[in-house]
C-alpha cells in the first residue's frame, strides 16, 4: 500500500528517508467491501483518503431520494467530502465503494502536523487541490456548453478504463443523462 502512495507523491515532491517514514507513520490502512460506505451524510469528516485499490463514488441525495454522483475515485485519487473536511462541518455527501477497496487515511490533525514537520507537503497538497478545482471547473463548464457525446469523451479521459468497472447507469447518472441515452451514444461513437 505504501509503495503506491509513495510513487504518487514522488511525482510532485522528493522525500528524504526520514520524511518518507514520518509520512507513512501518519497513514492508516483501511479496507472496505463493495457497497460499503466510507462516509455518510450528516457525519463529521476528519480525514482524506488515498485510493490504493478499488473504485468509489461520491454522491448527494436530493429531497426525492435521487442520487446525484459528483465524483468517482479510482487508484491514485484522493477522496473525501472536502467541503465538510475543510469547513469542519457535517458531510452532505455519501461515499460508497463500487468495488472492494483499499485506502490510506490521513486525519486533519495529522495532515496539519505533516505540513509543519515536512513543509514540502504544502506544495504537494496545493497542487492536488488546484488540479481538483480545475477538474471541477471543467466539468461545470462542460455541463453548460458541451453536448452529451463531448461530456462522455471527457469522462473517458478523466477515468480511463472505468467502463469495465462501473455500471452504465452510474456513468449515465454522473453525466446527467439517461442510461438509454448513454447506450445510444456509445453505439453512435463506435460507428
Amino acid at each position: 500500500m505504501q509503495a503506491s502512495i509513495y510513487k504518487h507523491v514522488s511525482e510532485y515532491i522528493n522525500l528524504t528517508a526520514e520524511e518518507k517514514s514520518f509520512f507513512f507513520s501518519l497513514l492508516t490502512p483501511l479496507s472496505l467491501n463493495k457497497k460499503e460506505n466510507l462516509i455518510e451524510a450528516n457525519e463529521a469528516v476528519d480525514a482524506q483518503y488515498f485510493v490504493v485499490e478499488g473504485c468509489l463514488k461520491a454522491y448527494e441525495l436530493d429531497e426525492q431520494g435521487q442520487e446525484h454522483i459528483i465524483q468517482f475515485a479510482i487508484e491514485d485519487w484522493w477522496i473525501s467530502d472536502f467541503k465538510a473536511f475543510y469547513r469542519q462541518e457535517k458531510s452532505s455527501l455519501y461515499i460508497e465503494c463500487i468495488e472492494d477497496t483499499k485506502l490510506l487515511k490521513i486525519t486533519k490533525s495529522d495532515l496539519e502536523e505533516l505540513f509543519v514537520q515536512v513543509p514540502k507537503f504544502n506544495r504537494f497538497f496545493r497542487i492536488k487541490l488546484t488540479n481538483a478545482f480545475l477538474s471541477m471547473q471543467d466539468r461545470i463548464l462542460g455541463a453548460l456548453d458541451k453536448n452529451s457525446a463531448e461530456r462522455y469523451l471527457d469522462f473517458l479521459k478523466s477515468y480511463p478504463n472505468i467502463e469495465q468497472r462501473v455500471p452504465n447507469y452510474l456513468i449515465a447518472n454522473y453525466l446527467g443523462i439517461k442510461p438509454e441515452s448513454l447506450s445510444r451514444l456509445r453505439r453512435n461513437l463506435a460507428k
